[in-house]
């Protein structure tokens, strides 16, 4: 399973930040089963659209690749199902450890 992770909005909303990626096949056994189950968890519980949006908030589209199927998930710091927080702090922390020398 690959997941993408890509954000942009916030302040410096016209600044796309590079998207980071990983592939479970790459990770130890019990990190590729933990990323496992956080995915399950976030597709398995979507968030409500709400109409209050904040101007600057940042918005995180996590796309998950598995065989032939991709599933997109998109939410933003104004609407963040807890499933999905648990996922993208998952993988800011996975991805703040490898760019670390």
């Amino acid at each position: 399973m690959k997941v993408t992770l890509e954000s942009y909005g916030g302040l410096a909303a016209v600044i796309r930040r590079q998207p980071k990626a990983l592939d479970t096949a790459a990770l130890p056994e019990d990190a590729a089963a933990a990323l496992i189950r956080l995915v399950a968890a976030a597709v398995a519980m979507p968030v409500e659209d709400r109409a209050d949006r904040a101007r600057d908030a940042m918005t995180y589209t996590i796309t998950v690749e598995d065989d032939d199927h991709a599933t997109v998930l998109e939410q933003s710091d104004a609407a963040m199902s807890p499933a999905f927080t648990t996922l993208l702090t998952w993988l800011k922390k996975h991805f703040a450890q490898q760019d670390q020398p």
